[in-house]
Parts: structure tokens; C-alpha cells; sequence
């Protein structure tokens, strides 16, 4: 098959595969390239042999499982990207490990993606592993999600069973508030309703899976939030110091003036620096651009702090939220550290609380919270030793996902939520000047005959979130 000339100039959209072990990823997705004219010279026939070679009907999933541990296990074991092209636009396909012991390399890809493709086996309906990855699509805020029903050829094209399959995939997504974009019945080794639409299932009349991918749109720059520029590392050239880094959300031009979080210092960007040097100035920089800037006073930066503009900074706070996926073999428990991470940002923060603890095969709530298992989901709340710059996820998606790691390994990652947590900016805003010691003419021994007690003051204290306030 002819291999066509890919350019790739436009930004593509980035898709990732998910779903229970052999319920057909792979296969859908070596099916994809060769309904698309994406494979290059010779790779069907090669593709052939290998099948005769093993004495195995032709099987598309050794397009993708490059590594011979994953043909000799028959498991995809790490995610991988796969470039194609449709008349449209370009694709970037993630494949997605769907055993469980591979969860931390499905949440890697997924993190990454603008939209998803749930795959569900028709004769096996919504398993273990579809229900968690459709939960952890959710977390990661992947809204535009096609549902495959795979292996119709299994269960004779049948449109009743088709129907049952979709009801259930649908009644569960819809149990966190999540709605498939299209739930489209396919058999990815046919290539039935991939590219093509077929004869066998006359009864569907919506769009095939291609179809479907072209009308999902391309995850914007982000220009119009809220500018965030996390500082990745501060460098000197010459006499220029220089911080690096790459603008998340919203514009920075050249003459702004930025407050830095946390320490709540500002300054203006006297020059944008950017590589390769074309010899033009650069008088503005977008969201998605990797940039370095120049400032016009020395004031302290380094990595993890994060630019803003003053009137909309992000939240300052040592305590926050996250709604949780954990990874770890070790559970999770009250008063462990781990080391999160958002953007640049890096600290040591102590779980708090854990409020609630979610079985992800029903959505039920555990009654114990001592503990958080491995691959379970949770809610719990977090404190640092510092003040930090946070976004809460539903503010500003690129700045709220997090990753909690342990021993340099990640452990768990997450949203950030600051539900029911205030700004502590204020607190570190300069207190007034404007309040001076008076001098009084009852002195605290005649106040206190006078009363019949000395005064005292009340240290009202405890965790954020406890009540003070409200008591």
C-alpha cells in the first residue's frame, strides 16, 4: 500500500486509546492506520508474514506491540504514539496499556490527550479496567470521549446486544457526570464502521469512527486565561538574567508588569527572549510558546515560582484538595509525605484528611478512610510547609493537575479543588502602617480592680477548613 507524504504542519489532534486488556486497542488501532493509507511501503506484507510466520490469522495489534515481551505475552505494556492523517487534519494516536499492573503508563498518555476512544468488547460489556480508565478520563477533564463497542462480529452484528452494551457503558459515565460524545458499534479486525461503514450493521445509521474523530475539535491555546508563566530555571548570558520557561495559559508581552508567586514580588518584562534568535525583537509570546524573559529590578525568582499578571494571580495557599488516582503498592494513609508536583512547581506536602474513598467498579463510597489503596480513587486534602501558587483544576486545567511522588517514584496524581479553602494572599500582603500605641489614662491594674479579672487574649486555633470562623 502506498505510503502518503505526511507534513504534519498543523497542530494535531492527540487521541488516546483506553479500555479493559484484549478488548481490541491495538487491533482498532493498527486497523486505523491501514484504513487511512498511513502504513509505510511493505508494512502489510511484513505485517503478513509475521501472522504466517506464527501461524495466526491476520493480526493488526502487531502493527503497535513493538516490544517481542508484548507479542510473547499478547499485552501492550507502554504507551505509545502513533502519527496518521485524514483528508481533515492530523492525528496523534496514544495507545494506552489497559492491564491493570500498567495503569501509572495509561494515565501518562491519557494526560496528554485532547480527546479519548473507550474500546468495549460486545460479548464482555464494561469490565473492571473500562470502568476505571473511563473514571480516570474523567479526573484528567477529557470530555470529548467516542465509546467503541468492539467485536461485533462476535456477537453476529447483533443490534439488541449492541444496544444493551451501550446502555450500560453510557449508565456508568453517566454516574460521574460524564456523557459520551457517540457510542459507535465497530469490529476493528473487519474494519466494519472504522473508515467505512458496513453493510452488516445496515441498522446504525450514525457517523463511523472516523467520522466521529474529525468532528472533535483541537484543544486550543489557552491565550484567553489568565496568564501563567511557571519559571522552569533562571540563567545567566553575558549580563542578561534570564528566566525560562513556558507560558501555560493567557499572553505575556513585552512592558508587562508580573507578580510572582509566592513571594508577591513585581517587576516588568523589559525583553522577551526566544531560541532560535532570528535577530527580531520579540514584543509578545502565546500560551504553549517556551520563552525566556528579561526583568527590569533583580528581584528573587527561581523554579517554581509562577508569573501572573497582579489583578488575576493565582490562589496562595499551603493547604488544598485533590481528587485522586493512587499507583502506589504502599496505601496512602493520614500524616504520609510525598513530594506533588503542577507545572514547576515542586513541594513536600502531609495528607491532611481523607474524605472519601470511591469504588470505582460502582461509584460507592467506602466507609473506611484510614487508608487509600493502590489503583483506588479518593478525595483528600493536602498541606504543604510553604505557601504555594495553586489553580484549582475547573479555574485553569493546565495549572490543576498534580502528581504526588514517593522515593522519586510517582505514587499517585490528581486535580487540585480549593472547595472550602480561602486566598491566603492577603496574609502576606504588608499590614497597614496607619496603626499607632496609644497612651491611656486607666492603666491594666485599676482596669482589672475595675472588672474584677486581668484581661487576656484568646489564641482561637486550627486546620484550615476546621470551623474557626463559623465557631
Amino acid at each position: 500500500m502506498a505510503n502518503k507524504e505526511k507534513s504534519f504542519k498543523h497542530a494535531p489532534l492527540r487521541v488516546v486509546i483506553v479500555g479493559h486488556v484484549d478488548h481490541g486497542k491495538s487491533t482498532l488501532i493498527g486497523r486505523l492506520l491501514y484504513d487511512t493509507d498511513s502504513l509505510p511501503d511493505g508494512k502489510v506484507e511484513e505485517l503478513e508474514q509475521i501472522c504466517k510466520n506464527r501461524n495466526v490469522e491476520m493480526e493488526w495489534s502487531f502493527l503497535l506491540d513493538s516490544f517481542q515481551a508484548e507479542r510473547d505475552q499478547a499485552v501492550t505494556i507502554d504507551s505509545t504514539q502513533i502519527w496518521f492523517s485524514t483528508e481533515l487534519r492530523d492525528y496523534v494516536i496514544i495507545d494506552a496499556p489497559g492491564h491493570r499492573e500498567f495503569l501509572k503508563n495509561m494515565i501518562s498518555g491519557a494526560s496528554a490527550a485532547d480527546a479519548a476512544i473507550l474500546v468495549v468488547d460486545a460479548e464482555e460489556g464494561v469490565k473492571e479496567q473500562t470502568r476505571r480508565h473511563a473514571y480516570l478520563l474523567h479526573l484528567l477533564g477529557l470530555r470529548q470521549v467516542a465509546v467503541v463497542i468492539n467485536k461485533m462480529d462476535r456477537v453476529g452484528h447483533d443490534i439488541e446486544r449492541y444496544q444493551a452494551v451501550a446502555d450500560e457503558t453510557a449508565k456508568y459515565l453517566q454516574g460521574f457526570g460524564m456523557t459520551a460524545t457517540t457510542i459507535i458499534p465497530i469490529s476493528a479486525r473487519h474494519g466494519d464502521m472504522i473508515a467505512n461503514r458496513s453493510d452488516k450493521m445496515g441498522w446504525f445509521d450514525g457517523k463511523t469512527l472516523i467520522e466521529a474523530l474529525d468532528t472533535f475539535s483541537v484543544s486550543a491555546a489557552p491565550v484567553a486565561r489568565p496568564l501563567r508563566f511557571p519559571i522552569q530555571d533562571v540563567y545567566r548570558f553575558e549580563e542578561k538574567r534570564i528566566l525560562a520557561g513556558r507560558i501555560e495559559t493567557g499572553i505575556l508581552r513585552k512592558g508587562d508588569t508580573l507578580l510572582f508567586s509566592p513571594t508577591n514580588e513585581t517587576a516588568v518584562v523589559t525583553s522577551i527572549e526566544s531560541w532560535p534568535d532570528n535577530g527580531q525583537e520579540v514584543i509578545e509570546a502565546h500560551a504553549g510558546e517556551s520563552i525566556g524573559i528579561t526583568l527590569d529590578s533583580p528581584i528573587f525568582v527561581e523554579r517554581g515560582h509562577v508569573a501572573s499578571k497582579q489583578d488575576k494571580a493565582p490562589m496562595l495557599s499551603n493547604v488544598f484538595r485533590a481528587n485522586i488516582f493512587w499507583l502506589s503498592k504502599k496505601p496512602l494513609k493520614v500524616g504520609n509525605t510525598y513530594k506533588v508536583r503542577f507545572a514547576t512547581v515542586e513541594a513536600m506536602v502531609t495528607v491532611q484528611s481523607i474524605e472519601r474513598v470511591i469504588n470505582t467498579d460502582d461509584l460507592a463510597h467506602k466507609g473506611d478512610h484510614s487508608e487509600v489503596q493502590r489503583n483506588a480513587v479518593a478525595e483528600v486534602t493536602l498541606r504543604a510547609r510553604t505557601l504555594l501558587p495553586v489553580d484549582p483544576y475547573i479555574d485553569n486545567f493546565k495549572m490543576g493537575r498534580m502528581a504526588l511522588y514517593e522515593d522519586y517514584d510517582i505514587a499517585g496524581g490528581g486535580i487540585i479543588s480549593m472547595e472550602g479553602y480561602p486566598d491566603q494572599r492577603r496574609a502576606e500582603e504588608p499590614k497597614s502602617d496607619n496603626i499607632y500605641k496609644v497612651s491611656y489614662m486607666v492603666d491594666p491594674e485599676v482596669r482589672a480592680q475595675k472588672n474584677g479579672h486581668y484581661g487576656s487574649i484568646v489564641w482561637l486555633t486550627g486546620l484550615s477548613g476546621a470551623g474557626k470562623s463559623t465557631l
